[in-house]
């Protein structure tokens, strides 16, 4: 015994005491002392041979947690737990073996300056991080949208250092939350009177949940697939909230100028006895408003006319293909925010073209706040999403935080985001098969000789450049590799000629004369004006009977040409990504050709369903048409091997890839060696 106490008081200098007792049994210790040996201490013991056993009753776990509870009554109703004026308790939860501390004992934890505290006749070891934590800790209130991010995420930043704590809602805020988490567990809703429609069983809880969100006025966004039915939804919605007193007025819906004609007819066929106001041309006004009253404005009338229509007291403000306000700081977004309303509500079928801030942007205005500021967004839940679904390769603790935060971002944005997708059981049994196909071209000599020289040539300014420049400068190249995969025509900015010389054209004209021997109908989509120009003189040259559809295309003629196309008057509809990947219904056609790769898989679905959707009686055929070895190749991998964890926020595209290394980019768009000229 003494040799091994000399070597412990060798490793801890407080044993030396003992040392002095001709027959040592005990060693009391002063606070710092116990603090000490319940640290480091223990491992210069445990290094000298010397083990430290502690009375299990002496070392207890405190757990703490926040607590947001209703800062009202008791039997607190909905209305009052989310008002204007609402506030929600936030109290400290800590517990010890599974049992709430009283307010007494955390005061006399808070208190403490002893690692050791006596708690309900036990010593229990301190935290100092806790003990700190309860100094200061608030008892105040927070405003519901605060609180509810903080219970939907888990946590919330309560600490000066910045450090984020456990939070969880109690009482009647609980089963608030709790009934907010799933949206389609929402009580069903009566089909309203003047609805001439057989609502299906995912409409009707649709609609369910957009009643209830638009009654407790914090809006959401209402995310299925194109072709499943949104606009009929939202006049089921309009006609509800009509049947209420407390939620009838005027609906505003705000669209693109080619759905116009879209609304104005299903409003007419489904919801004939609401009035419609077309609210475009040169003689629109808004006077004799009729109080239950559907009106349809553009977006670039509403950036016109914005003083005239927040004149109106708004009902209800639906913003179609919302992702045309996806740019927070936009013109658009700025007079779609300035609209007063009861409530909003986005219908989008793709929440994230490129980045999340866009989901932020329209969240922000469905239901300002939730979110909190896009700066503090963009670090707590962009950053790290983006960099683990578009990071290297072997990078798991990237891949770690990327796949936290995504489960942090999709907890908290569930309540207010439904999404349903075709493939969903039950969701639309009756639509035919869809086959997709992607076809791999290779590069001709040409086209590989200029993308290897933009590559050489670019990378070598990009290495020298930073901050914004460096993010244009690969902007810059991303957009001219893809041109260049689609026809040296398009990178050189010529007319012609065009056969011979880009391998995509190749394949697009074989298909496309099965297409027309068939006596089927197709559609061509390519986010590139100037190849759509291209595209429609080759296929003129070569006798095909086509019409190209693009952003310039007045809505008039635009409505002629859809009209057409559904008649079968010529089978080729070539489209701008841009213009006419949504809301067209264009179910004559059975291919859809995606000429150029977007770099979000949900915009190409989304423009596949002009063609997929509700009332489309045969099978579809879906050609993705991707140069082999070039960036178009290597991103498309990348993001389908990163799609599980995309799509639990919806995310991708080229936006983040302006953060890779240098390293990274470069072997991202270097050319593969096998196809190298």
């Amino acid at each position: 015994m003494p040799l091994a106490l000399r070597r412990a008081a060798r490793a801890w200098q407080p044993l030396t005491r003992l040392l002095a007792e001709a027959a040592p049994s005990a060693l009391g210790l002063d606070d710092e002392e116990a603090m000490e040996l319940l640290g480091d201490a223990t491992d210069a013991l445990r290094t000298a041979g010397v083990r430290v056993h502690w009375p299990r009753e002496l070392v207890k776990d405190l757990q703490a947690r926040g607590e947001v509870g209703a800062a009202t009554a008791p039997g607190a109703t909905v209305g009052t737990l989310l008002g204007r004026d609402a506030l929600l308790d936030f109290s400290w939860n800590v517990a010890l073996g599974g049992e709430k501390l009283t307010e007494a004992e955390l005061e006399l934890l808070a208190e403490s300056r002893r690692p050791l505290v006596r708690l309900r006749e036990q010593w229990v070891v301190a935290d100092p991080k806790l003990v700190a934590r309860l100094r200061r800790r608030r008892t105040g209130a927070l405003a519901p949208l605060e609180a509810l991010q903080a219970v939907l995420t888990g946590e919330m930043e309560w600490a000066e250092d910045g450090e984020r704590v456990a939070v969880e809602a109690a009482g009647a805020f609980a089963d608030l939350v709790a009934q907010l988490r799933d949206p389609e567990s929402r009580a069903p809703v009566g089909v309203p009177e003047g609805l001439r429609a057989t609502l299906r069983g995912y409409q009707q809880r649709g609609l369910a949940w957009l009643a209830d969100m638009t009654r407790l006025t914090l809006g959401g966004i209402l995310a299925d697939d194109m072709g499943l039915g949104k606009t009929i939804t939202l006049l089921a919605l309009h006609l509800h909230r009509q049947e209420q007193p407390d939620t009838a007025g005027p609906t505003l819906v705000v669209c693109p100028a080619s759905l116009l004609g879209n609304w104005q007819r299903e409003a007419a066929r489904f919801t004939p006895a609401v009035p419609v106001r077309r609210y475009h041309g040169g003689e629109r006004t808004l006077d004799h408003l009729a109080g239950d009253e559907l009106v349809l404005v553009t977006y670039g009338v509403l950036r016109r006319d914005r003083e005239r229509l927040a004149g109106v007291k708004w009902s209800l403000v639906a913003a179609d293909e919302a992702q045309h306000v996806k740019n927070p700081y936009g013109t658009t977004a700025r007079e779609l925010r300035a609209l007063p309303a009861r409530a909003r509500v986005a219908l989008t079928g793709t929440p994230v073209e490129n980045n999340l801030s866009e989901l932020w942007a329209l969240l922000d205005w469905t239901t300002p706040g939730l979110l909190g500021p896009l700066s503090v967004f963009r670090d707590r839940f962009a950053k790290p999403i983006e960099r683990g679904v578009l990071g290297a390769d072997g990078d798991e603790e990237a891949a770690d935080r990327a796949r936290q935060a995504a489960g942090q971002l999709a907890r908290l944005t569930r309540p207010f985001l439904l999404r349903r997708r075709k493939s969903d059981p039950g969701i639309a049994p009756e639509l035919p098969p869809k086959t997709e196909t992607d076809h791999p071209v290779a590069l001709t000599p040409e086209q590989a000789a200029l993308y290897q020289a933009q590559v050489r040539e670019t990378m070598a300014r990009i290495e020298k450049a930073d901050g914004i420049a460096r993010r244009g400068l690969v902007l810059k190249l991303l957009t001219a590799l893809k041109q260049v995969c689609n026809h040296p025509a398009h990178y050189l900015r010529e007319t012609g000629p065009l056969p011979g010389r880009s391998g995509k054209l190749e394949l697009l004209d074989e298909l496309l004369d099965t297409v027309v021997a068939e006596d089927e109908g197709a559609l061509v989509f390519t986010q590139y004006t100037q190849m759509g120009r291209l595209l429609e003189r080759h296929f003129a040259d070569r006798g095909v009977r086509a019409r190209y559809l693009h952003g310039a295309t007045p809505v008039p003629r635009r409505e002629e040409m859809v009209a057409a196309f559904q008649r079968g008057e010529f089978p080729v509809f070539l489209l701008s990504l841009k213009a006419a990947g949504t809301g067209l219904n264009l179910t004559r056609a059975t291919h859809v050709i995606h000429y150029d790769r977007w770099w979000n898989p949900a915009v190409e679905d989304q423009a596949t369903d002009r063609a997929y959707r509700i009332g489309q009686g045969r099978p579809v055929q879906v050609h993705r048409l991707t140069t082999q070895g070039t960036v178009e190749d290597k991103v498309a991998r990348l993001l389908g091997a990163k799609r599980a964890l995309a799509d639990q926020v919806i995310v991708s595209g080229e936006a983040a890839l302006t953060e890779l290394s240098d390293a990274d980019l470069a072997e991202l768009v270097a050319l593969s060696k096998e196809f190298e000229v």
